[in-house]
């Protein structure tokens, strides 16, 4: 190369890459109307998969939700049948679900559901009955059961917090089946009634599932007075699980007008969606709503009304005559993120930093609630494609309109070029998208690819 040719490539490699008054490149995708699943929300499964559950019928599905009792998970004194919930986390894993967990302390038709050996290792209870069944029921203010179920909340908590596996942790523990209360228990030796534990041991439980599981998103049961008066100042979500009551119980009473308003109010949790997930299961299953006559579109309007991220009808059919109002439910629940444009400067240089405005738009009722970034792909035709990810997360994203930067620092190394720009969503230590969005041109991998930008050689 002569003096004055490589004194001509100092000078063009000095220049800026971009001149101030260039305009940016601008991107405005098309929005679909495709259902799909996402994690952290969703229409879940029951004590089953998405590949399994004949009842889905097709119908997207991001979330299982499995319920256990304390005897199935830890059968024999401080061995936790580990295994049996990584096998759990694995099969969802391989079929695009998130694991949502309750444990539980009593409820099944057994004698005993939280395990016999803790009272052969001394712990005091009681013989009680309810539905017919007699079962054996721990003093949740013994020592050795606070001891031994703390032992457990922590092991688990080690074991599994911030498992990206993992969706939600129903704090249940307490009540028949976790519900937070003991309806129609009573003492074999005497007929009284059985109280609910003190306040302060409820307290205790959900302290230490909340110690144990800070990464986790979590939620309880709408009828635990205790924990829903911590939703707001502890991050709490709540769960409510008689979804579509308008009076199958009582013909002056139900769920959906006399407890679920009134149980939220009190607390004064109204805000706690803005922070934490609801979730709600149906009462009985939608066969019964329509049996019944009662209004399938105004059931689902009020889930919406209070920010559901997740519905569960206990993996049971579907009235086929409710599918297009499933549909319209669906295109609402939880999270939707669609990108109204997108712009970047044409053209950045290899070691400095390419900068993406994103305008999006929540059209659902619920941020998502897991830490899931912004990341770019650059491929040239015939070359190795370039993941990067930014610090910007969709985390917290309310319902509406959302401004976004997302800077992506370039390797000085990248080969100058021409490169297809496409955008994902990925979790904060990953490279592969994670979150659907609702927009046009999802490719095999999971990418948008969206526009193009030149890559010029680096500074010498």
């Amino acid at each position: 190369m002569g003096m004055m040719a490589a004194l001509l490539c100092c000078l063009l490699l000095a220049l800026p890459v971009a001149q101030a008054d260039e305009p940016m490149v601008t991107v405005k995708p098309q929005e679909t109307n495709e259902l799909f699943a996402n994690p952290g929300m969703g229409w879940q499964t029951f004590h089953t998969f998405n590949d399994q559950d004949r009842a889905l019928q097709g119908l997207p599905s991001g979330s299982a939700y499995f319920r256990f009792y304390w005897r199935e998970i830890e059968p024999t004194d401080g061995a936790i049948d580990f295994a049996r919930l990584d096998e759990m986390l694995a099969h969802g894993r391989r079929v695009g679900q998130k694991v949502a967990l309750r444990i539980m302390c009593t409820g099944s038709e057994n004698y005993a559901d939280s395990p016999l050996w803790l009272r052969d290792a001394g712990c005091k209870g009681l013989e009680v009955e309810y539905e017919g069944h007699k079962h054996w029921l721990p003093d949740f203010t013994d020592p050795i059961f606070r001891a031994r179920h703390g032992r457990l909340i922590r092991e688990l908590g080690k074991r599994y917090d911030g498992n990206s596996a993992l969706d939600t942790l129903d704090i249940g523990s307490v009540g028949l089946w976790g519900e937070w209360h003991m309806s129609g228990v009573k003492d074999v030796a005497t007929g009284n009634s059985v109280p609910m534990p003190p306040v302060a041991v409820q307290n205790e439980i959900i302290s230490e599932w909340c110690a144990a599981f800070p990464k986790t998103p979590k939620v309880v049961l709408i009828g635990s007075d205790a924990g829903m008066a911590r939703t707001m100042q502890e991050g709490l979500g709540w769960r409510a699980d008689c979804l579509g009551d308008m009076g199958g119980f009582s013909k002056t009473w139900n769920h959906m007008e006399n407890f679920y308003p009134q149980a939220i109010t009190k607390a004064r949790a109204q805000a706690a969606w803005q922070q934490a997930p609801v979730a709600f299961e149906s009462c009985w299953d939608m066969r019964k709503w329509k049996q019944e006559g009662w209004d399938i579109a105004a059931i689902f309007d009020f889930a919406l009304a209070h920010h559901a991220s997740y519905v569960n009808n206990k993996s049971t059919p579907l009235p086929e005559e409710a599918w297009p109002l499933i549909e319209r439910f669906l295109h609402k629940l939880g999270y939707r993120l669609v990108i109204r444009s997108l712009a970047h400067a044409p053209r950045v240089r290899a070691g400095e930093t390419l900068t993406l405005k994103l305008v999006g738009e929540n059209v659902s009722v619920a941020p998502p609630y897991f830490d899931y970034h912004i990341a770019i792909r650059l491929k040239r035709d015939n070359g190795q494609p370039l993941v990067l990810t930014s610090q910007a997360s969709i985390r917290g994203w309310l319902p509406g309109t959302r401004t976004l930067e997302a800077a992506f620092p370039l390797p000085a190394k990248v080969p100058a070029g021409r490169y297809e720009l496409a955008v994902g969503v990925v979790e904060p230590q990953g490279d592969k998208p994670a979150v659907r969005l609702a927009i046009e041109g999802r490719d095999a991998q999971g990418w948008y690819p969206l526009s193009r930008v030149e890559v010029a050689k680096a500074k010498r």
